[in-house]
């Protein structure tokens, strides 16, 4: 069970660094490319009015694809483009109505699915952003405006790559600990069960023997001091009866 946690948990965050480092991809590659996000090619791109709607609403998020011959882009085709909105260039993503050709340039006139009428300014191929690919996430674009602000880049990536570095360092530390404990194996764990009954049983033989030695020394003195009385009583008497006799002499 520890090792299956261990490995979500390092899926878990080698996807949440994967996550982190697209949003870097997209955040820093719209700042050298107009204002838009791309990624091999494609860019995801937030819906900010519900001109398109109900093909796609504001906060929703589209893919939209480079077109490499703009002169494919046809009738009902939605592109991503720019142009000018109240002074000011934006990117705007609206249908196709109609294609106009002046001067062998082609110039495209749009209009939103859900506005009454087309686009004041026609768009030219040099404006052309690209083509949306049909693919859109519902509400997923809210979430791609905030990232790309300042709170939400220190939040979404900063905060994860630190998470993932912790991580993996607190990951390096355990496996160092583990390195430094000798693990032993159920043969290594029986040998040194063993040596130890067999220390055991040694230091036991040992005891008995040195307990016997003590005994055998007791008796031998033992002996020794009953030989030694009975040669002292021996000679006392011996020296009694001298003494008797010549006693018995000198009456």
């Amino acid at each position: 069970m520890k090792k299956v946690l261990s490995v979500v948990v390092d899926i878990l965050a080698w996807i949440l660094l994967i996550f982190a480092f697209l949003i870097t991809v997209m955040v820093f590659g719209s700042e050298k490319n107009n204002g838009v996000p791309t990624l091999l090619g494609y860019s995801p791109m937030s819906v900010q009015s519900d001109s398109m709607k109900p093909t796609f609403k504001q906060g929703d998020l589209i893919m939209v694809k480079k077109v490499d011959d703009l002169y494919s882009l046809k009738k009902d085709d939605v592109i991503t483009f720019y142009t000018i909105i109240d002074g000011q260039r934006v990117i705007n993503t609206h249908r196709i109505v109609e294609i106009s050709e002046e001067d062998n340039t082609k110039r495209f006139i749009t209009k939103g699915d859900n506005n009454q009428i087309d686009d004041e300014t026609p768009v030219s191929a040099s404006d052309i952003i690209g083509k949306w690919t049909g693919t859109k996430i519902n509400g997923l674009g809210k979430f791609i405006d905030f990232v790309t602000t300042k709170k939400g880049f220190f939040i979404c990536v900063l905060i994860p790559i630190a998470i993932f570095f912790i991580f993996e360092l607190y990951k390096f530390i355990t496996v160092l600990i583990e390195a430094k404990q000798v693990v032993l194996s159920e043969e290594d764990e029986e040998e040194i069960k063993r040596k130890a009954v067999e220390e055991y049983l040694a230091n036991k033989d040992k005891e008995e023997k040195l307990a016997e030695t003590d005994t055998d020394t007791d008796k031998v003195e033992s002996t020794e001091n009953a030989e030694s009385v009975e040669e002292i009583i021996s000679a006392n008497a011996e020296s009694i009866d001298k003494e008797v006799e010549e006693t018995v002499a000198e009456d």
